[in-house]
């Protein structure tokens, strides 16, 4: 089995509390003390996507919300395009890649506008077969797409429909359970060996999103062959939101993008039965007979 490099996004999301100086913060630990390949935000248009009665309604965790009423929560947290162009610009001058997830097609058409590297579906949005056939005519980059709450049917119909449209090559497929946060035994690493034996010949990548404790999980992730790993990413865990505790902090995602490229350089056969480094070890200590 030949390994891909690991490429590590770190999910920024929401966990900027909607303040653009947080933000921005985020990018520069998340290139300058966690060395990791990518950060990624969201982009809702909330009265697009969510009913009256949802954007009305109270948030179903009142600790967690930044508003009276669900949608005033989700506006609190919502940058404009704007806000996201000049993010973009200041990941570009730090050479770190920009991205965003999309969840409905008005914020997929606005995120298209500033040409991301790629644009993340999430699972709650993989169905909306009108976004993703606007982002398979209009926008030229990756599409990464997570497969939490999707059966097993609806994965194989999102591929034959990146298939019909001659676009399967620039897809990712992510395995992920969602859940915050997810018990491991929840996980369901082998659905990424499932993935791979299914997909990998149509597909750019596999990859994982996890919502898990720990970085463990994401190391084993990568040995089953999903070379794209993205994470959750906080300053603090005990912030207030629904992904904090689900996140991991600078200090965890540093040393997953170590602990991945330190695998990777191990994944290897012996290039011959006795290695150089090997070599005054035996010469010392294998057994001679007299």
């Amino acid at each position: 089995m030949k390994y891909k490099s690991p490429y590590v996004i770190a999910e920024i999301g929401c966990n900027h509390k909607g303040e653009m100086e947080l933000a921005r913060e985020l990018i520069t630990m998340a290139k300058v003390f966690c060395k990791v390949d990518a950060v990624k935000f969201q982009k809702r248009n909330n009265k697009e996507l969510l009913t009256t009665a949802q954007y009305n309604a109270p948030h179903p965790n009142p600790i967690n919300s930044y508003g009276e009423t669900y949608g005033e929560h989700r506006e609190f947290l919502e940058f404009n395009l704007e806000q996201h162009r000049s993010l973009k610009q200041f990941c570009e001058d730090l050479d770190i890649t920009y991205s965003s997830s999309v969840w409905d097609l008005t914020s997929a058409q606005e995120i298209a506008s500033i040409n991301p590297d790629f644009i993340k579906i999430p699972s709650a949005c993989n169905n909306n077969f009108e976004m993703l056939g606007w982002l398979c005519k209009n926008y030229s980059g990756e599409i990464h797409i997570s497969t939490g709450m999707t059966t097993k049917k609806e994965i194989d119909g999102l591929i034959n429909f990146y298939e019909e449209r001659k676009r399967n090559k620039d897809l990712i497929v992510y395995n992920c359970t969602s859940g915050y946060p997810v018990p491991f035994k929840d996980v369901c690493l082998l659905e990424i060996s499932r993935l791979k034996q299914e997909y990998e010949k149509k597909v750019k990548h596999i990859g994982f999103s996890g919502h898990h404790l720990g970085i463990a999980v994401d190391v084993a992730a990568y040995t089953l062959g999903a070379n794209i790993i993205e994470r959750h990413y906080t300053l603090d865990r005990t912030w207030k939101g629904t992904d904090h505790a689900a996140s991991l902090e600078p200090a965890g995602l540093r040393k997953l993008k170590r602990d991945l490229l330190a695998v990777e350089e191990a994944l290897a056969f012996k290039e011959k039965d006795v290695l150089d480094i090997e070599q005054v070890q035996r010469r010392k200590l294998k057994y001679q007979k007299s």
